[in-house]
């Protein structure tokens, strides 16, 4: 149910609002002055704010500035029954959405509050896109190990050096790589990843090198594979140690002729791409079992960087923790939550077997199901529920 905070020192005008709002099927709560406005943030977020403009111990366009300065992104209109043009003009210029004047008109009431809904609703569906495309590239911590990768990563990145990336699931494999490619002369190019174990080792050859109309049975149309689509730019094989020998073999001769042959067609097709690989493997136990062509793993690892587990770097999990904790709760459109200090230890104690992946997941869990704090006993029945 749309949330909205009604502000204005006179009772009857607040009670009216109620009545008229909640039958209009709004949740509605009232605060009589500035000062428990902002208490009354602390239940929100509120859909939309209707402020009145003179009030009593705090007016309507400090308690403006004041909410804006909590929140940018909030949703107000002010409303006054001693309207100038002066004093809309100043409201909107500190972030009002809109200005009413008293007496409200109803009609007019309800579709600016629809119209201040659409954009609250735009702003934070575009928050939630911002975020789905920029977290992807968080690195959060400060331990030794995580410096480490990141001053790799900045010697590595400027060159085209192929990196072989090694680490448990989780760990965050696929950051390095990003940050590798974003880092690179190659960033405004394509990066192609390639999750080699979710594809069928019958279609891999064709998704990496592409195919021909009528090369097999389901070959309708003429495939670009991922190498193509690369071209320029990045290609990442993540989970490579469950790449077939036969694709293994054709991966080879790209990387030591820079060109490829679609499945089925005869011509070769030069290709510029950066190659990096990852795996969760022991691929010096996966060469030794004939897996793992040896000759492959020379040509990928030039640079080779691990990446710890958490239980290798666990001074980092309150970072990543309060990180994840306010990533959800934009996210959820929740009120604010905190860890307190003994969560924070009880989350440090935990065996992580799926390391980063895992915490993310447990701190959306707690964000759910927890109060206002979160505590170590909250750690203690919510992390690991099924130990």
């Amino acid at each position: 149910m749309p949330k909205i905070l009604v502000v204005d020192d006179e009772r009857s005008i607040r009670n009216t609002l109620q009545e008229i709002l909640a039958y209009e099927k709004y949740e509605v709560i009232l605060a009589e002055d500035g000062f428990e406005a902002l208490e009354k943030m602390e239940q929100g977020p509120y859909d939309v704010i209707l402020c009145d403009v003179k009030m009593p111990k705090m007016d309507g366009i400090e308690l403006l500035e004041k909410l804006k300065e909590k929140d940018p992104d909030v949703t107000v209109v002010m409303i006054s029954g001693h309207g100038t043009i002066d004093t809309a003009v100043e409201a909107i210029k500190k972030g009002a959405y809109d200005f009413i004047a008293k007496p409200l008109d109803l009609n007019r009431l309800l579709i600016t509050i629809r119209n201040a809904m659409d954009k609250t609703q735009l702003v934070s569906e575009t928050k939630v896109l911002k975020r789905k495309v920029s977290k992807t590239y968080d690195m959060i911590g400060e331990s030794d190990a995580l410096r480490q990768i990141k001053d790799m990563i900045e010697r590595v990145a400027g060159t085209d050096a192929r990196v072989f990336i090694t680490g448990e699931n989780g760990t965050g494999k696929e950051l390095v790589a990003r940050w590798l490619h974003e880092l690179s002369n190659r960033a405004k190019g394509p990066f192609i990843e390639v999750n080699c174990a979710a594809i069928p080792s019958e279609l891999i050859e064709s998704e990496l090198f592409g195919h021909e109309k009528g090369s097999f049975t389901s070959a309708i149309k003429q495939k670009k594979g991922n190498f193509e689509l690369a071209h320029g730019g990045t290609i990442f094989l993540d989970e490579i140690g469950d790449m077939s020998l036969s694709a293994q073999a054709k991966v080879l001769r790209t990387l030591q002729e820079n060109k490829i042959t679609r499945v089925g067609g005869e011509k070769e097709i030069t290709v510029d791409v950066r190659v990096i690989a990852a795996t969760n493997k022991n691929i010096q136990e996966e060469i030794a079992k004939g897996n793992f062509r040896e000759d492959l793993y020379h040509r990928l690892s030039v640079i080779l960087i691990h990446v710890p587990s958490l239980n290798e770097r666990k001074e980092d999990i309150p970072l990543l923790a309060e990180h994840f904790l306010n990533e959800v709760l934009q996210e959820q459109n929740m009120p604010p939550k905190t860890f307190s200090g003994d969560a924070l230890e009880a989350l440090q104690a935990i065996h992580w077997t799926g390391n980063i992946r895992e915490l993310r997941n447990v701190v959306e869990r707690l964000a759910i199901l927890c109060d206002k704090e979160i505590t170590g006993e909250d750690v203690k029945q919510y992390a690991q529920p099924l130990k």
